[in-house]
């Protein structure tokens, strides 16, 4: 939001985060890895070609304390918790933050610094490179945001400024308390207390707003089984470990309920499936085994259109190799779904990391996309689309068999626009008793810009922006 609103003023703005946990990462154009709320607060700042900068370290998360670091957009090395404050942080990290924070300081009249958690986790308080490190790094001034909706705002925003130690106390100029339900004006006695005891300014009281973007995380899903209320019934498997799954958010937009499946029922009840991407193959895999779902999707094979994206598409296949155990917990080959006669490998510890353009070879319509994955699959399968970026119209991705309506890519982002998801929303026939109503397929990208003006609109109608704007060292 705050983006958005510098955007409008006519300032070069920059996000950045020095590290970010998320499993949902997108591609530069360049072709590095960086966290998708980064690139999202990008586009909010009307910049057409984010870069790694950005988001400097991202760590994806494997399982059993394990997280992959990705540093500058390209992998790093895997990390258990000790390790990762003991040696990474005090030895490579702080010098990469810094170089990323002093690119961006060239660059841009502003850099937006996004923290992670706490500013004020004084267990973690001298290895935490994602708040008051990057703040002092930076000589960044600070604003303390707080999400109402949470509960016990107050006593946080107080207890946070008390646990710091004076020199990053002095940093935080203002605080916005964020995501108020009802009348924020009820808020307004407490903010003024809450400034008497701080010695800080309140500089922002935010109503709620009701605004559709994609989720930073998956704990998004969290307790939801379904969203929507369309006629089209689509069953997305909750992989235990989903990853990008901003993938299905057009899915939102069209006449469509999304069911987040988790047994067998949920898929023989669906009018279309779909197997998103995930951190982990092999152990989802096995998961999509023992739940039961797996035979259920081999029950409504060729009954109702199924897409597998990534993770999903390799599920697909015929065969799941991984022979030095890099993909999964222990080494071993796997039969798939065997809806494709696809095989997925795994022979080296290398991540395919690159964003295409390409067309629907049956059909035409384009697509954009991302590839972000471990392992390689070979095709036996007709493809689906034919590249046509990078001067490589020679090459085809994704496999389709349009008898048994079954689709699979390792393209990410393949719905956002309208071409493809009206394709694979055309193939379905609802059960229910509602037809399904035809609406026009919006490109995902223009809907997302719109919702941010509507967020940026919302947060400036309870922002002082003179606080902001004196803050910033502005005078307009």
């Amino acid at each position: 939001a705050l983006g958005r609103i510098l955007l409008r003023r006519g300032y070069l703005c920059a996000p950045f985060k020095s590290q970010n946990m998320s499993l949902n990462s997108r591609v530069t154009a360049k072709g590095d890895e960086i966290a998708m709320v980064q690139m999202l607060q990008a586009q909010a700042m009307g910049l057409a070609i984010p870069n790694f900068h950005m988001n400097p370290i991202l760590l994806k998360p494997k399982g059993n304390t394990v997280s992959q670091v990705v540093v500058e957009g390209k992998p790093f090395g895997d990390y258990d918790v000790p390790s990762y404050y003991n040696d990474f942080v005090p030895g490579p990290g702080k010098e990469i933050v810094k170089r990323n924070i002093d690119f961006l300081k060239d660059h841009y009249d502003f850099i937006l610094m996004e923290g992670a958690g706490s500013p004020a986790e004084i267990n973690i308080y001298d290895k935490d490179i994602a708040n008051m490190r990057a703040a002092e790094i930076a000589d960044a001034d600070c604003i303390l945001v707080v999400n109402v909706e949470w509960g016990g705002s107050f006593a946080y925003a107080n207890g946070t400024v008390e646990l710091m130690p004076p020199e990053d106390r002095k940093r935080i100029k203002g605080i916005i308390l964020n995501n108020v339900r009802g009348e924020p004006s009820r808020m307004k006695e407490g903010a003024d207390e809450l400034s008497r005891r701080c010695g800080i300014p309140v500089i922002g009281i935010i109503p709620h707003a009701d605004v559709e973007l994609p989720q930073e995380d998956s704990e998004a899903f969290r307790g939801v089984k379904e969203r929507g209320n369309g006629s089209l019934r689509i069953a997305v498997i909750k992989l235990p470990r989903i990853a990008n799954f901003t993938d299905l958010d057009p899915l939102y937009t069209e006449d469509t309920t999304v069911v987040f499946a988790d047994c067998p029922s949920d898929v023989l009840t669906a009018d279309a499936v779909i197997i998103p991407g995930t951190k982990n193959t092999i152990d989802d895999y096995e998961w999509l085994i023992a739940s039961g779902i797996a035979d259920a999707i081999k029950c409504v094979r060729g009954k109702i259109p199924i897409l597998g994206i990534c993770g999903g598409y390799q599920m697909m296949g015929a065969e799941l190799l991984d022979p030095k155990g890099i993909e999964g917990r222990e080494k071993g080959c796997y039969e798939g779904l065997g809806l494709f006669n696809d095989v997925a490998y795994w022979d080296k510890y290398e991540k395919r990391v690159i964003r295409d353009r390409a067309e629907i070879i049956d059909g035409g319509g384009e697509v954009e996309g991302y590839e972000i994955h471990m392992g390689l699959s070979v095709v036996k399968e007709k493809p689906l689309f034919r590249i046509t970026s990078h001067g490589r119209r020679d090459e085809v991705e994704g496999s389709v068999r349009e008898d048994e309506m079954l689709y699979g890519t390792y393209l990410h982002g393949v719905l956002d626009k309208p071409a493809f998801r009206k394709k694979f929303l055309s193939l379905i026939k609802p059960r229910g008793e509602k037809p399904a109503v035809q609406k026009e397929s919006l490109d995902y990208d223009e809907v997302v810009d719109h919702n941010l003006d509507l967020l940026a609109d919302v947060f400036e109608s309870g922002l002082d922006m003179d606080a902001l704007l004196s803050i910033l060292g502005v005078k307009e």
